[in-house]
Parts: structure tokens; C-alpha cells; sequence
């Protein structure tokens, strides 16, 4: 079964991401597509496993395989969360439902060093432009303001919203270079210190759901094993070997 044939027949959830899900698409904007496939359960029964994640067949489109998102959601990976939560879902069946279902139980106070090191990373590239051009790309600029938001009110409510809402227009000017650096830079450092205090009193719990998510990915995996796999066919050296057996006791006798 090709990678593209995984996404094609078992996908479970599609969404678009990216500017659009967030508010922030102009007339030029992508549109991006994130999706979650499960992969057959006996696929895994051989020594060559299926991918865990498939770029395409459609540009801009990109999908994890079930295990691997849920193991990237329950670590507090941003673009997988901001996946769970896209306000533009496109499909969903019913396993796709329950995985909506479970959004809550990959949310924890995690977020705020997994998103806080995602966004220090995304700084210091920031500066590294700035240090070589004079100015840093505006479009990452935005997106990083975008994201300090988000990581900031998802500690400070216990839900997280990926359409920025009100702020869109003051979002927009900063991506058009209208907002100078200087000020930009201490856009950043507010959030960076409200996130700080956000964390220290967040209604997130301390971990992720682990026990609950692993329940949903084992069901899935078992349901898929019953519908898919075909009745066993005998092994050809089942006799022999069970002669063998045989021959091996007799001779411990």
C-alpha cells in the first residue's frame, strides 16, 4: 500500500491549518492541509512499517499517522495541537470524532516549555536576520507574536484558540512591516512575561492523559486488526515442527 493510498482511504480527520485557520489568510495565502491517517493494523505485523507521516498527494498537504500524532500531541508539539483545534475541519468519521473528543486530554502545563522553547527557537532566527539585514522576516515575526498569544491564553483558560480573532489587524500590520522592531520586540517580551505568570496558576494539569489516549490508540489498532486481517493460513512446517518437539522430549526421557 503506497503512502498515498494511506491517506487517500484512511484518513480520519482532515483540517486546513496554516494563515487560514488562524484569520490571517490574504487574497495571496496557501491553504494548507493537515489530516491524521490510520494505517491498517497488519501493516504493522511486517518488518517494513508504514510511514509515520506522508507529505502530499495534494500540494500543501500533510498527514500523520494516528500513533505518531497522538505521541506528538501528548509531548504539547504546537502545530499538532493547533491541528486538534483548527476551526476549519473538512472531514471527520467517527473515529476522527472521538479523537476531537479527546483534545482536552493532551492539554497540560507542558505547553508552556514546549511552546516556550518553539518560540525561542523562532527568536533567535528573528535576530539572526535582523543582525544581517536590518530586519527580521515580518511574516515569522507575526506568526511568532501569533503564537506567544495563544500559548499565553491557553495557560491562562485551559483551551486553546487558534483564530486570533480581534487581534488580526494589529497581527496583519506587523507582517506588513508597519510595526517597528523595537516595538515589536517588546510585544514579545510582555507575552513571554504574562505566559510566565500564566503558568504559575494555569487550570491545565500538570501531565497529559496518557492512560486515556493509549486506550483510544489500542482500540483503534484492535478494531482495525479484526476488520482487516483474513483468516490464518496454516504454517506448512506446523507437523514437523511439532515432531520435532517431540523428538526433543522423548530424548530428554
Amino acid at each position: 500500500m503506497s503512502p498515498e493510498d494511506l491517506v487517500r482511504d484512511h484518513t480520519i480527520y482532515s483540517c486546513v491549518m496554516g494563515s487560514r485557520a488562524f484569520g490571517l489568510a490574504t487574497q495571496d495565502s496557501d491553504t494548507d492541509r493537515r489530516g491524521v491517517f490510520v494505517a491498517p493494523t497488519p501493516l504493522f505485523w511486517r518488518f517494513e512499517k508504514p510511514p509515520t507521516h506522508v507529505e502530499g498527494p495534494a500540494p500543501e498537504q500533510f498527514g500523520w499517522e494516528l500513533e505518531r500524532f497522538c505521541e506528538l500531541a501528548l509531548r504539547a508539539d504546537p502545530n499538532i495541537l493547533e491541528c486538534l483545534h483548527s476551526p476549519l475541519v473538512e472531514y471527520a468519521d467517527d473515529t476522527g470524532r472521538e479523537l476531537l473528543s479527546l483534545r482536552g486530554a493532551f492539554l497540560s502545563r507542558q505547553v508552556h516549555d514546549r511552546f516556550t522553547r518553539y518560540a525561542l527557537s523562532q527568536r533567535r532566527k528573528l535576530d539572526a536576520d535582523v543582525r544581517a539585514h536590518g530586519a527580521p522576516r515580518w511574516k515569522h515575526a507575526m506568526h511568532l507574536l501569533r503564537l506567544l498569544t495563544s500559548c499565553r491564553d491557553l495557560l491562562r483558560t485551559g483551551e486553546l484558540g487558534v483564530d486570533v480573532g480581534d487581534g488580526r489587524e494589529r497581527l496583519l500590520a506587523v507582517r506588513r512591516g508597519e510595526v517597528p522592531w523595537p516595538e515589536a520586540e517588546s510585544w514579545m517580551a510582555r507575552l513571554a512575561a504574562q505566559t510566565e505568570e500564566a503558568a504559575a496558576r494555569s487550570p491545565l494539569p500538570p501531565e497529559p492523559d496518557r492512560a486515556r489516549v493509549e486506550d483510544f490508540v489500542v482500540r483503534v489498532r484492535r478494531a482495525s486488526a479484526l476488520r482487516e486481517a483474513g483468516p490464518l493460513e496454516p504454517c506448512p512446517y506446523a507437523g514437523g515442527a511439532r515432531g520435532l518437539a517431540r523428538d526433543r522430549d522423548v530424548r530428554r526421557r
